[in-house]
């Protein structure tokens, strides 16, 4: 019953729909209204004067602009926190970006275990799930250096005491997980992930866990907002753990 009272409910937008740009956010707009069960009732504003002309006439900064059952409720933001809908707020912190990570590679890892073994769930595929994530970590930082750097150096310990590490960390940490992927030229991919992670964990452990700080982690790139802690740690005893076990097969197969 109450769904059927809401699907009565009046909503009105007024959104910038323009031969050189349509305002994505009232699309989304838009469409959330309509499946929460609203009749929209669609303004659009067909150039520049018009827009200006709405913002002035409601004292309002952007568009869209959506109201229901004759109140103002804001912009796009502001509906969904009036629809009870989650909003992440500029700065918000969130493990989103790297559990959407580890869960495309551990995927990939399956697919690929699948179509050389016939069978995804193997030894390979974890190997492989570690080199992936590897990759495509280093890949994020790589998009820009210069962000990731000045995050890092906020906590790693050898970066602060030798800058250009800071920058040859994603570069290093991209080469290993490609070698892995592969199993080739072990006697360098072992010892580079051996290095980066023990001292990227000893890094996250004393920032974290002695001297209690507060950071974001620069290990999706340097513009997250993905809080310095446990992930990161994972991340760094992840490529120790893939360089043992990959020292300990060498090993075990007369270094071959």
């Amino acid at each position: 019953m109450a769904r059927e009272i809401q699907s009565l409910r009046k909503a009105v937008i007024y959104r910038m729909v323009m031969p050189e740009h349509t305002c994505p956010y009232g699309l989304k707009a838009r469409a959330l209204l309509q499946r929460s069960g609203y009749d929209v009732e669609d303004h659009w504003l067909t150039s520049h004067e018009d827009t200006e002309a709405f913002k002035e006439q409601h004292a309002v900064p952007t568009t869209p602009q959506i109201f229901i059952d004759g109140t103002r409720i804001g912009g796009y933001d502001d509906l969904r926190r009036y629809l009870g809908k989650k909003v992440f707020e500029p700065g918000q912190t969130s493990y989103r970006p790297v559990i959407a990570l580890f869960a495309m590679t551990f995927l990939m890892s399956l697919a690929v275990s699948y179509l050389v073994y016939g069978q995804p769930l193997t030894a390979q595929a974890i190997k492989w799930f570690i080199a992936f994530s590897m990759v495509i970590l280093a890949l994020l930082k790589l998009q820009d250096v210069e962000s990731f750097s000045t995050m890092f150096l906020n906590y790693d310990l050898l970066a602060r005491r030798w800058v250009p590490y800071a920058y040859i960390y994603p570069f290093a940490e991209g080469l290993a997980g490609i070698l892995m992927i592969g199993n080739i030229l072990t006697w360098l991919s072992v010892p580079v992930a051996l290095f980066i992670g023990t001292i990227g964990a000893a890094s996250v452990i004393k920032a974290v866990y002695i001297d209690q700080r507060q950071l974001k982690c620069a290990c999706v790139g340097g513009s997250s907002n993905v809080p310095l802690g446990f992930i990161s740690l994972t991340e760094n005893l992840m490529m120790i753990a893939m360089a043992a076990w990959m020292a300990f097969a060498a090993w075990g197969n007369g270094g071959h």
